[in-house]
C-alpha cells in the first residue's frame, strides 16, 4: 500500500521508506538554496561561510568538500543548479566534470526568451566542461541524461567516484515536463 496515500501504489517510495534512513532531527541553518547548498558543500554554517543569500555572496577562500576527494582520487562530476551567491555558470574546483547553468536556470529552452529572440532560434544555453551549449529539452531530463552518460561512459568503473546532482525542479515555481 502506498507510504503517504493508502490507495496509491508507491512501491519505490515505500522501498526507500523501509529501506531507507530517516533524519527525524535534520535542519539547516537558512532556508534559501544558496546558504544551504554552501553548508552542504563546506560543512560549514551559513555564519562561518557566509554565503548568507541568493545574490550577494562570495565563494572566495572556501573549499569544497568535492576538492577532498579528488585529490583522494575520486572522479567527481557537477550538473545541476550551482547558484551559490552569484550568477557565474564557469566550472568550480574540486570537479572533473561541469553542467550548469547560469543563476536561477529555466525549466525549457525558451524559457524567459523574449519571442523575437526565441523566433530567431534564441535559447537559454548549459554550460559543458566551460563551453556553452544550447539547452535542448527540459532540465531535469537534460541534467539527468548528462548524469548518466558521464557514469556510463567517461568515469573508471573500477575508481570511486562522486556525482553531484542538484536539480532545479525542486526550487520554486516548479513546472512539469
Amino acid at each position: 500500500m502506498g507510504f503517504i496515500q493508502p490507495t496509491l501504489q508507491t512501491p519505490n517510495i515505500d522501498d526507500l521508506a523501509s529501506t531507507g534512513v530517516h533524519f527525524t532531527n535534520a535542519l539547516v541553518t537558512s532556508s534559501l538554496c544558496s546558504p544551504s547548498r554552501a553548508s552542504i558543500l563546506t560543512g560549514m554554517s551559513t555564519r562561518n561561510h557566509k554565503i548568507v543569500d541568493n545574490n550577494n555572496s562570495s565563494e572566495e577562500g572556501l573549499t569544497f568538500f568535492p576538492q577532498y576527494l579528488q585529490d583522494a582520487g575520486y572522479q567527481t562530476g557537477f550538473f545541476g543548479k550551482w547558484h551559490m551567491g552569484s550568477h557565474s555558470d564557469m566550472p568550480r574546483k574540486g570537479f572533473d566534470k561541469w553542467v550548469s547553468f547560469t543563476g536561477q536556470g529555466t525549466y525549457y529552452p525558451q524559457d524567459r526568451v523574449p519571442p523575437p529572440l526565441r523566433n530567431k532560434g534564441i535559447v537559454n544555453q548549459l554550460n559543458v566542461d566551460g563551453v556553452h551549449v544550447d539547452q535542448k529539452g527540459y532540465i531535469t531530463d537534460e541534467l539527468t541524461d548528462y548524469a548518466l552518460e558521464w557514469l556510463d561512459n567517461d568515469i573508471d568503473q573500477t575508481q570511486p567516484f562522486l556525482l553531484y546532482l542538484s536539480h532545479k525542479a525542486v526550487h520554486s515555481d516548479a513546472t512539469p515536463a
